[in-house]
């Protein structure tokens, strides 16, 4: 942070996600039937917005400019993942065993310490980082009070039992 600017309002928070994808049926079959998104909105069969627990939206996919479209070649730039909180270990532990039972592939599963996530891609291959955070009192801290997040491998047989 440079001398003259102050950091951001610290309730401020990311909202939703906005993504671009080949085919809204596809796409729903991933976010809305396998994570358990619910629909919120549809703009016919171009754009889709989904939540959970009665916001407006969280992820808003759409097909103005994509449909039919291939993902960004490797060695580009973009989105990197979107990371969906989750809100118990247990609520972690079911999306897991959706994932899994959809027969999605998982890219990786990390414990950073201060949270536990799996990695996967959507139909679209976007990445996707499912999470759930752990106390502010549990997370690793070095000896001057500062992170000490890590990336260790995450037990995933231990997660599906949770």
């Amino acid at each position: 942070m440079t001398e003259n600017s102050t950091p951001i309002d610290p309730v401020t928070r990311i909202g939703h996600v906005h993504l671009k994808v080949a085919d809204i049926e596809r796409a729903l079959t991933f976010y809305r039937d396998v994570l358990g998104f619910e629909v919120t909105q549809r703009y016919g069969s171009q754009a889709v917005f989904l939540s959970a627990g009665g916001y407006h939206h969280y992820i808003g996919l759409n097909t103005w400019k994509s449909r039919g479209g291939k993902p960004p070649p490797p060695g580009t730039t973009g989105l990197y993942h979107v990371a969906i909180l989750y809100p118990t270990r247990a609520a972690l532990a079911d999306a897991l065993r959706r994932v899994l039972g959809a027969g999605i592939p998982l890219e990786g599963a990390s414990d950073h310490g201060v949270s536990e996530a799996i990695y996967l891609r959507d139909p679209d291959g976007n990445g996707v980082e499912l999470y759930r955070d752990r106390a502010p009192d549990d997370w690793p801290r070095t000896a001057d009070g500062g992170l000490a997040m890590t990336t260790k491998p995450l037990d995933l047989a231990a997660l599906a039992r949770s």
